[in-house]
């Protein structure tokens, strides 16, 4: 009898499974992150005595915008769709008789007939298709339990001190590599793997990079409250961090951040300010209206001393006296810094710029990517070449001094049929392909 029924349960289950199955998928919410494939039937379908994980040779799979699908067959991955739309499974090792040759079909049915009654009627093969959410993966909230240190730094005023800040906001991730994703992560899961699963071990991971992240913004001499402006670099440098943990270990990657204010503690900010008003004093100007305003409210208080307005001046004019300077030698002071810093950046003008040097809207001659005065990143280079003065120019000579553009930035081009030499600032005398010379009219850059 158990013969009997393997051999009925294998010529069932064979024919059953001839049937060209469609796999589709709807649309993913945020918090699925893969969910595996079944066939779509109707209540008019006869498709209905299949096996689940069973994929008919020539069946249909359609990819919405935002999934990715992979075939996987005895547990290994064995085909990817990545491009949205609709794809014939013309490799699987379970024969239909309504694809291909019909006789072939036939034959082949009959084998596997053979091979699943040696397997007491069933199948002995597993094929599934699992569809991944490739959309961005939003509203992953964050928030440090703890303050993560930062320094501030400001070289104008020798500003180096280490703070506490705090930092909340929301990130988005997405599945980058699916296939990663499934091998080290995902596996054969029997219907779908939500977000949950790892949205705290994902969140632990991010805290942990959110620190050394923020060291780098630190060193770019970016003050606390100017972090939001600078998600992008902070996204980078966080991803940076991740680079094993989630690209190469799970094949995600952080898409963007949300930050909310950054605070401080009270102290903190106390130091940082004091700090600055310091470094304001250092300002000879500055340090002399200080002065000013601080002799004018001494002069309030003398006129109305208890003891009379003599002796309140008179207690006044000892005071500045001990003090050992006047707010008249604070200006004179201001005015020598005024010439000594405008002969400086007229040295500056003519001295030659360093390489990779730009000039700020601000006025200020830099080299990293961010303004050392007003923190405004490195403008976008634009087409052109640019002039010993940093002015970045398209013609022949530069629109501010008239200089011209340097030999070496000369790019070559054929005006009559576009071939581009392989070095194109040493092109031959005659172009290859038409035999044109190259001469002036033949410079592009």
């Amino acid at each position: 009898m158990g013969l009997i029924k393997a051999a009925l349960g294998a010529a069932g289950g064979a024919l059953a499974d001839q049937w060209l199955e469609f796999f589709y998928c709807e649309s993913l919410p945020n918090d699925v992150l893969l969910k595996k494939g079944q066939h779509q039937t109707s209540k008019r379908s006869s498709n209905t005595h299949g096996n689940d994980n069973i994929i008919s040779n020539g069946s249909g799979i359609a990819v919405a915008d935002g999934q990715c699908a992979i075939i996987v067959e005895q547990g290994q991955v064995v085909d990817i769709c990545a491009v949205p739309g609709e794809y014939t499974y013309d490799t699987s090792t379970e024969p239909s008789i309504f694809y291909g040759g019909l006789g072939e079909g036939i034959l082949n049915t009959f084998k596997t007939i053979g091979k699943r009654f040696k397997y007491g009627g069933d199948t002995g093969k597993d094929q599934r298709i699992y569809y991944f959410n490739t959309k961005e993966i939003i509203d992953n909230k964050f928030g440090t339990p703890n303050p993560i240190p930062f320094r501030v730094v400001d070289s104008k005023i020798n500003l180096d001190i280490d703070v506490s800040v705090r930092c909340s906001g929301s990130y988005s991730f997405v599945v980058a590599d699916p296939i990663l994703f499934y091998t080290k992560l995902a596996g054969n899961v029997h219907d779908e793997y939500s977000k949950s699963e790892l949205e705290g071990q994902l969140k632990a991971e991010f805290i942990s990079a959110l620190a050394p992240a923020v060291a780098t913004l630190s060193a770019l001499e970016i003050r606390p409250n100017q972090i939001q402006t600078h998600v992008n670099e902070l996204r980078d440098a966080i991803n940076k961090e991740l680079e094993v943990t989630w690209f190469q270990n799970r094949g995600l990657k952080v898409q963007s951040i949300a930050m909310n204010p950054i605070t401080l503690p009270k102290e903190d900010e106390d130091l940082i300010k004091q700090a600055q008003r310091a470094g304001m004093y250092m300002n000879a100007n500055m340090a002399g209206a200080a002065l000013v305003d601080a002799q004018a409210e001494a002069m309030k208080t003398a006129a109305g001393n208890p003891n009379g307005a003599m002796m309140g001046f008179m207690g006044m004019g000892m005071a500045q006296q001990a003090g050992g300077i006047n707010a008249q030698q604070m200006f004179a002071m201001g005015q020598q810094q005024q010439q000594m810093q405008a002969q400086q950046q007229a040295a500056q003008q003519q001295a030659a710029p360093a390489a990779g040097a730009w000039t700020c809207s601000c006025g200020t001659q830099a080299t990293g990517k961010f303004c050392p005065n007003c923190g405004s990143p490195k403008p976008a280079a634009a087409d052109g070449w640019t002039c010993s003065c940093g002015t970045v120019n398209k013609g022949k000579f530069c629109s501010n001094c008239g200089s011209p553009k340097p030999a070496g930035a000369l790019l070559y081009k054929c005006d009559k049929c576009g071939w581009e030499p392989e070095d194109p600032k040493n092109p031959p005398k005659f172009c290859p392909q038409c035999g044109d010379p190259f001469n002036e009219n033949d410079i592009v850059k």
